[in-house]
């Protein structure tokens, strides 16, 4: 160590010796930025860098090696022989050459290690090439144990710097070429201590250039490094001065404001659109200011209007949001604004924060609640003006069917039954009219549930066929009813929904065809899926349609054309309330023809077979000759047309018959005597039937008498009025206008089925 020492303080001058040292660390600190943006490029580029790398790196150490010579003093002159100097720099350059190729080939720290060990190697090569081509008065030797430490050393701390200390980053590539620049260090002047030299005046020195030739060259090698090295830094320079005016002009071109704070919440960075957002703020603005200060002079401009009464916890909450790794929010500002703030954290521990004006955004929501609004307020009149109609369509209704019907029963002329035939088919018209009316309603408000229930389909479809087979067989038409054994079964489904699109499948046949036949088929089959299906398949012979008529055939109020409603009727409700209903149950409703050339009608749904149900057996009682066979009757309805038509059906059936007004009436009625059987309308002045149902059901529980069946005889026909009256305790909801075999047999009936479960 005292060698090292004295040959660092004593052999060598501090000035050449310093001169060397900054030259090593910028040339190598130069060459590792060149190999780390070479490894960014690729092609000719990456090769050129590499190449560039590798040659600074060998000329900055082969510099640094002959100032430090400069700087060594003898005693005496020094001559370079000018091959083995040409040697010392050809080893490294090419010993640079191979660790920068490794480094680009394999940046792993095992191959950043061995490359550090093959450049140093190739330094220790260089240094001892190059003193033994130093020429003085003597020969040059060394002693063993200084060198080995020299190589040694160099090579220790040249495999430190390698392995753990290079990497990506300014301060690790500053660290490396400290490192390296240590090793080159420690190798000199280890190697220089342990160098001997004997006096011999005859040593042959051939070719040689002397000190001042060399320094002219030290000096050219100096200033390409320092060239290089200035280069790369206004290249950075400009890199990052370029960038930055990207940035800002990227920033400035958002349309949403947008901030940048450092670690300590302290404003770096903004755009045009972050102070434009902020108006109140934009002059106070500065860089340096922490967010807080921001915040506080809002506060004193009145910017936030949600703060009144709470400042320091607003700030707090803020500053508690800002501390998130993330976190959004909506703020109202001064002016009726909104701005939408959200920041996110950084890598580093900075902030970026982008405001984004939403008032627009804000008003369009508001605009929309609003018409949201209003479409429910739309959508309720209109679900309570379908109501009211409904009701006030069926009571007269239910007048002109009732009479019409009871009117039958007595002896009438020819032409009195034909009128009567017209009376009866207007009203049945008008009937499926405002059903078609109430079921699009429910469809649209969605309001109209599907049931699933275990039925037989085969008796579904013959009863939705026979109702039209009397009408084809008028028209003189050949009429069948095909069903697959397969589809002849029981399954689960909504038999309601079923028979109404196929009754107005085989009306719309019966209806357009003059001559042919009219068949409605059923069969099973998969779908695309693969999934069993249920096929109906509706035929005729008639008039057919075009493909533009197809298109339009399921739109409402749609039919083949003017002519065709003017000469069969029809509202064009039937097909598409169909089509939509089809839909509902997971199934399709489609259609071909051709004019002239009869149409076909499909409907396919999915096929959920079912068990048949188990067979219910019910016990009816039935009065014995002793008993008195005649039912007692309840009426309430206000409407006297209504409580006319009612005696005028029940007076062909064995009926003692008391009709009160209004609920209240029908309650104390009910205290008063006993009844068979209640027929109630729903609403009545005084109590609606929903009222006088709840009553009569509490009386009847309070005094522990038997059930009473209740039948709801109402106009209103809506699925919620039948929850309804379910609800309150009715048995049975029967529609007006209501058919009048259906409520004689529903008085023939029910009470005696009541009697049967109360005994069972």
């Amino acid at each position: 160590m005292d060698h090292i020492l004295y040959s660092i303080t004593t052999e060598h001058d501090a000035r050449w010796l310093l001169a060397a040292g900054l030259i090593c660390i910028l040339g190598m600190a130069s060459a590792l930025h060149l190999l780390a943006a070479a490894r960014q490029q690729i092609g000719s580029r990456r090769r050129k860098g590499l190449v560039l790398a590798a040659f600074i790196s060998g000329l900055a150490v082969f510099t640094t090696h002959f100032v430090a010579l400069h700087g060594y003093q003898p005693g005496q002159e020094i001559r370079y022989a000018v091959w083995p100097t040409v040697g010392s720099f050809a080893i490294a350059l090419s010993s640079f050459g191979f660790a920068s190729t490794a480094v680009m080939l394999r940046p792993t720290r095992l191959f950043r290690a061995l490359s550090a060990v093959v450049a140093l190697a190739g330094v220790a090569g260089m240094h001892f090439l190059g003193i033994s081509g130093l020429r003085l008065a003597g020969s040059i030797s060394w002693e063993p144990g200084p060198a080995a430490l020299a190589i040694g050393g160099g090579l220790a701390i040249a495999l430190l710097g390698g392995g753990a200390v290079y990497g990506p980053g300014l301060s690790r590539r500053l660290g490396t070429a400290l490192a390296g620049t240590l090793a080159v260090a420690f190798l000199h002047f280890t190697a220089m201590s342990g160098l001997v030299i004997t006096p011999n005046t005859g040593v042959d020195q051939g070719l040689t250039v002397s000190s001042g030739v060399m320094t002219g060259v030290i000096v050219a090698m100096v200033l390409a490094i320092a060239g290089v090295a200035a280069v790369i830094a206004w290249t950075t320079w400009a890199s990052q001065s370029g960038a930055l005016k990207r940035v800002r002009e990227a920033l400035d071109a958002m349309p949403d404001g947008m901030a940048i704070y450092d670690s300590d919440d302290r404003l770096l960075l903004w755009n045009h659109s972050y102070a434009e957002e902020n108006p109140a703020l934009s002059a106070a603005l500065r860089t340096g200011m922490s967010f807080r200060e921001i915040i506080e002079i809002g506060l004193d401009e009145t910017l936030y209007l949600d703060v009144p009464g709470r400042k320091a916890e607003w700030i707090q909450e803020r500053l508690d949001a800002r501390s998130a790794l993330t976190s959004t929010f909506e703020q109202r500002i001064a002016g009726d604004r909104w701005l939408r703030v959200s920041d996110r954290r950084t890598s580093t521990g900075g902030i970026v924060s982008v405001c984004t004006d939403i008032t627009d955004l804000k008003n369009d929501a508001r605009a929309l609640a609003e018409a949201r609004d209003l479409a429910q307020s739309a959508n309720s009149a209109k679900s309570q003006f379908l109501a009211n109609m409904s009701h006030e369509i069926r009571t007269p209704l239910n007048g002109v069917m009732g009479v019409a019907q009871a009117l039958a029963k007595t002896p009438l002329s020819a032409q009195q039954e034909e009128m009567l035939a017209l009376v009866q088919s207007s009203g049945h018209t008008l009937q499926v009219l405002l059903n078609d009316i109430l079921d699009l309603a429910r469809i649209e408000s969605g309001r109209l549930e599907l049931a699933n229930d275990v039925v037989h389909l085969g008796r579904a479809v013959r009863e939705a066929a026979q109702l039209y087979e009397t009408s084809a067989e008028a028209k003189g038409l050949q009429f069948f009813v095909e069903i697959a054994p397969e589809a002849d079964r029981w399954i689960l489904g909504d038999v309601v929904r079923i028979k109404q699109i196929l009754a107005n499948l085989v009306s719309n046949a019966v209806k357009f065809t003059g001559n042919g036949f009219v068949s409605l088929s059923v069969a099973t089959g998969p779908d695309q899926a693969g999934g069993a299906t249920l096929r109906f398949s509706v035929e005729d012979t008639g008039i057919g349609f075009d493909s533009d008529t197809r298109d339009r055939l399921f739109s409402r109020f749609e039919q083949a054309d003017g002519a065709i409603t003017r000469r069969f009727g029809g509202s064009g409700l039937g097909l598409a309330i169909s089509r939509q209903l089809a839909e509902m149950m997971g199934g399709y409703l489609d259609c071909e023809s051709e004019p002239g050339g009869g149409s076909a009608f499909i409907l396919t749904i999915p096929f959920n077979a079912a068990e048949a149900p188990a067979a219910k057996v019910v016990e009816i009682c039935q009065p014995t000759d002793g008993e008195a066979a005649t039912v007692r009757v309840l009426l309430a309805d206000d409407h006297p047309v209504n409580r006319k038509v009612v005696e005028m059906i029940l007076a062909q059936a064995d009926v003692e018959l008391t009709s009160v007004e209004n609920g209240a009436e029908a309650v104390q009625a009910c205290q008063d005597g006993g009844f068979d059987i209640i027929l109630m309308d729903m609403q009545m002045p005084v109590m609606d039937g929903l009222t006088a149902t709840r009553e009569i059901r509490l009386n009847e529980a309070a005094m522990g008498l038997a059930r009473t069946p209740i039948v709801m005889l109402t106009a209103n026909a809506l699925a919620e009025h039948i929850a309804a009256a379910e609800a309150a305790g009715a048995d049975r909801h029967l529609a007006k206008p209501f058919d009048a075999a259906e409520l004689l047999q529903l008085v023939a009936t029910l009470p005696h089925a009541a009697a049967a479960s109360l005994a069972a």
